[in-house]
Parts: C-alpha cells; sequence; structure tokens
C-alpha cells in the first residue's frame, strides 16, 4: 500500500525548503516519510515538546531517533503549554505549538511549515465551530494555507482520511507514537473524534466530502466578506475612525469590526462583545463619549476619534529552540 500522503504531496506545488511540524504520532509521521521520500535533502522536522506529561522526553527521543533514520534534521522547540484559569486547555496548547513551530522556522531560515491534519480533523473542527455557534470563518474550517508569525502554515493532507494513514502506518509498520492525551475524553475534539465521527459514519457515509464541500462554500463567502471589509477598513483606517465606523450599516459596522481585531490583533470578538460595540458606536455621537469594553484577552476603548484595541494576556513564548 502506498503512503497517502505521498499521493497527497505529489500533486502539491510545495514550496522547498519546507519544515514538517512532527509530533512523531502518525498522521505527522506518514507526512514526514512523505516529504522526506520526495524532497531528500530539502526538508527539516519541528517538534514541540508541550512538557505537558511525563512521557514528553520520550516523545522527543522517538522524533530525533526517526529523523536520524530519515536523515532529516529535526529541530526542537520547549515551551510551557499550562493554560490560564478559565482558559481551554485545547486553545492554550494549539496557541503554544503555533507560536513555537514559527520560532523554530523562523531560526532556521524556514518560511514554510507542513502540517499533518487532515479529512477528519476538518470535520472535527466544523463540528466544535457549530457547537460554539461560529460564523462563516468557523464553519469554513481550516484553510490550506495560512499566515501567521510570519510563517506561511500548509495542510496539504485536508483531502486524505485519517484510516488511510493509519492502514499505511500500521501495514508498513512504521514506528510512531500513540500519545495517551488523544483518548482522554475530558477533551471536546477526542470527544467528537471517538464517539461522533463512528456514529456520522453510520448515519451518513459520505460525511467527509460533504463537510468539505460546505468548508469550501462557506470560505467563498468569507472571503467575500472579507474583501468587503478590508475595503471599509481602508476607509476607516488603522486604527479605525470613529466617525468613519459610524456611517456604516449595522450588519457591514459588524463586519468590519471583526476583521479589524482579527487581522490586527488576532482577537476574536464573542458575539455578545460585538454586540456591546455596536451599540456603543452607534450611541458615540459626542466628544464624551467614553468606550472601555470587554473584547477577547483585550479590551476595546475610545481614544479621541479612534479605536484602539490593547492586550490584557501575553503571547505565548517558546521557552528554548534548538
Amino acid at each position: 500500500m502506498e503512503n497517502p500522503a505521498a499521493l497527497a504531496l505529489a500533486s502539491w506545488a510545495a514550496p522547498l525548503p519546507l519544515a514538517i511540524a512532527y509530533s512523531g504520532g502518525a498522521d505527522s509521521t506518514a507526512l514526514l516519510h512523505a516529504a522526506a521520500g520526495l524532497w531528500p535533502g530539502q526538508v527539516e522536522a519541528l517538534h514541540v515538546h508541550h512538557g505537558l506529561q511525563a512521557a514528553a522526553d520520550d516523545f522527543e527521543a522517538h522524533c530525533l531517533s526517526t529523523c536520524k533514520a530519515l536523515d532529516v534534521p529535526l529541530r526542537v522547540g520547549r515551551v510551557d503549554a499550562r493554560h490560564a484559569p478559565g482558559e481551554s486547555p485545547e486553545d492554550a496548547a494549539r496557541r503554544a505549538r503555533y507560536v513555537t513551530l514559527a520560532a523554530l522556522a523562523r531560526a532556521h531560515g524556514l518560511g514554510d511549515v507542513a502540517l499533518a491534519q487532515h479529512a477528519d480533523d476538518q470535520v472535527e473542527t466544523m463540528l466544535i465551530a457549530l457547537g460554539r455557534g461560529a460564523g462563516l470563518d468557523g464553519l469554513a474550517g481550516m484553510p490550506r494555507r495560512m499566515q501567521r508569525h510570519g510563517v506561511n502554515f500548509h495542510r496539504p493532507l485536508l483531502e486524505v482520511q485519517a484510516v488511510g494513514l493509519r492502514e499505511w502506518i500500521t501495514g508498513s509498520g512504521t514506528a510512531h507514537i500513540e500519545d495517551p492525551s488523544n483518548a482522554d475524553l475530558r477533551y471536546t475534539r477526542n470527544r467528537i473524534r471517538l464517539q461522533l465521527l463512528p456514529a456520522l459514519a453510520t448515519t451518513l457515509p459520505q460525511f467527509r466530502e460533504t463537510f468539505a464541500r460546505s468548508a469550501r462554500n462557506a470560505a467563498r463567502a468569507s472571503r467575500l466578506l472579507a474583501e468587503i471589509a478590508a475595503a471599509d477598513l481602508a476607509t476607516a483606517g488603522a486604527p479605525p475612525a470613529l466617525a468613519a465606523l459610524r456611517t456604516l450599516p449595522r450588519e457591514r459596522l459588524a463586519n468590519v469590526l471583526r476583521h479589524w481585531l482579527r487581522r490586527e490583533h488576532d482577537a476574536v470578538p464573542s458575539e455578545a462583545q460585538l454586540e456591546q460595540l455596536l451599540d456603543q458606536i452607534e450611541a458615540c455621537s459626542t466628544r464624551g463619549h467614553r468606550i472601555r469594553l470587554k473584547v477577547a484577552d483585550g479590551y476595546v476603548q475610545r481614544e479621541g476619534e479612534f479605536l484602539r484595541w490593547y492586550n490584557a494576556r501575553p503571547p505565548s513564548q517558546p521557552a528554548a529552540l534548538r
């Protein structure tokens, strides 16, 4: 059986040299083996040591052994990914992982990182977004390419099913890590993977394909809204001027505020926070009208004739890179 990751990569115009985000798990192992086979000497592996479980040192040792066998350089970043009170452990670990991967890539002159997220991960992401009452951005799922922290992240396996990757791993006897935290039902994503996806497969056998189509449709609509928001933000300025914002209809104002907060500050307001901000801007007809509202992990406040956002939480930083 051929590695499904190799089939996906064969049709991808990969930017080389390329870094592979490598946890040691089955999915990233399949991706690393495929990339190392297709582009020898042009691939490096990036491993994030989260420090969240006792086995993390063993995971790193396994990754080092595999990379040595594949003649692929391994770069390791250590980070404290513990979550703050009231913060989702999954969200905290994800933020720390992206910060560390980007820092590792930049430190070694790499501008592109490939992630092993696949079709099942895409479905899980969309279901989580649905559960949170997300808008089009959330329902669009994970993009094939995104830029974060000065690095391009790619997802070349979004059309590949998890079962195909696991069958290749098992059939080829390729060594990999089974992370025990992936079976922990305290985490939403694990409950979806272990309990909900099997039920979907029984009820809607083509759910991966139909969810992917829905994600593409949502992404198209989301891109259109982003273009409108970018034009409105160009008119309003950055930071945006209140006078320009107040000329927009409420839904268009909501669109540009979401765009400004996400693009400029990586902040995503809740529906309640956004509604509060819209009400305050619409009521802001005098110089003395004060605005200071909690939004995401910071605050939006009025300064003169402009809106500004201030972060209340410092970004995750990798503890060590090598």
